[in-house]
């Protein structure tokens, strides 16, 4: 009987194995968990296909996108996704828990114009007497990512009654089932963009609670706010059907500010076209972080954002998406660490509070650098 020879298998295909059974052991753990939501149907999907922001099935981005180099190092896709998933990039996670602080939002007057971060893309915020809960993620992960030690301080439990709700888009580290089913009976509004709802409708929310916008769409909230929903570089979608809901950021014009909430975003010329015609932002929040070349327009490098922020002619930039999950490959703290000394050189001004911390629309205020030192 001839014996059989066994050829080695190449480091990628077993890395393409495990992250096959990886997906697989996933998709029939939530093909039929709550958490994944709905997608679009009946009359929002009447609506969303009446929409030109979409065709073929999809939200489509309408504006131009740079010209990028073909990036064909550090072993493509499948290898980042691999160190994302067993920790092989350098310092992409802290080696000790992040320090942090807890402010009491119960305490805080209802006056006090603010923004308290709350890691990654979530943070609080009252301006003009309202309040507002920016993209939640309190469960302790984000798909399959854990948060890091120390950064997610922050409950269900924790957050008063609010004015609104608002969700930037539907992926997992903004849009987390757990959270807002627990806040459901807190949320007075939900702002959202258009196809969204369809998850939140699934999770109990009323849809007359609900306001979801089609890119270039405002809505007057009364009293002197609105809200207008701006296309961005991205995507949607929480497993394997992407671009049925319209991700966006945000233009918040309120009696006496106005605020650019970024979403997730790269680099394009839609900055400069907003702050041209709703600026200047009293406050801008955009994201740095989880970046990496060969998603490189669908996120920002800290350059892009230190650039973004010049674009709508920012009074403050204050930087989200980092400081919680590892989503790539780069050191946890290089957000910071190469955005900080361009805002210095550039004349931006940055905020960066500790987890946990407020920013205050009005005061000079100055941070400690919290993030020197740790591992």
């Amino acid at each position: 009987m001839t014996a059989i020879k066994r050829l080695p298998l190449h480091p990628r295909t077993i890395l393409l194995l495990i992250l096959m059974g990886v997906a697989l052991t996933f998709l029939g753990t939530v093909s039929s968990c709550a958490s994944l939501g709905k997608l679009p149907s009946g009359e929002r999907l009447k609506r969303i296909e009446q929409s030109p922001n979409y065709a073929d099935g999809a939200f489509r981005y309408p504006g131009a996108l740079p010209e990028r180099p073909v990036v064909k190092r550090s072993g493509g896709l499948l290898a980042a996704a691999g160190r994302i998933l067993f920790g092989a990039g350098k310092r992409n996670k802290p080696a000790a828990p992040l320090p942090s602080t807890k402010t009491d939002l119960f305490s805080l007057r209802p006056d006090e114009n603010l923004v308290v971060w709350m890691g990654h893309s979530s943070y609080y915020m009252q301006v003009s007497g309202k309040k507002f809960l920016v993209d939640p993620v309190f469960s302790g992960s984000a798909f399959i990512v854990s948060a890091f030690a120390g950064s997610d301080v922050y409950t269900p439990e924790d957050i008063p009654a609010l004015d609104y709700l608002l969700i930037t888009h539907d992926h997992w580290d903004h849009l987390d089932y757990q959270t807002l089913k627990a806040l459901r009976g807190k949320v007075g509004r939900v702002l959202t963009g258009l196809g969204t709802g369809a998850h939140l409708e699934y999770w109990g929310y009323e849809a007359r609670r609900i306001i979801e916008l089609d890119w270039n769409e405002t809505s007057d909230l009364g009293a002197g706010f609105s809200i207008t929903a701006i296309a961005t570089p991205h995507f949607s979608g929480r497993f394997l059907t992407r671009n049925k809901a319209a991700w966006a950021a945000f233009v918040l014009v309120t009696p006496d500010r106005k605020i650019f909430i970024g979403g997730d975003s790269g680099y394009a010329d839609y900055f400069a076209a907003v702050g041209d015609r709703y600026g200047p932002f009293d406050l801008v929040m955009l994201e740095c972080g989880q970046y990496n070349e060969q998603w490189r327009n669908s996120h920002m490098f800290p350059e892009d954002t230190a650039q973004a922020a010049l674009d709508l002619r920012a009074k403050k930039l204050f930087a989200v998406h980092w400081g919680k999950f590892a989503l790539s490959v780069h050191p946890w703290d290089e957000p910071i660490t190469r955005l900080y000394p361009l805002c210095i050189e550039r004349g931006i001004p940055l905020v960066h509070p500790l987890i946990g911390g407020a920013i205050h629309y009005d005061d000079e205020e100055t941070f400690p650098l919290w993030w020197e030192g740790l591992p």
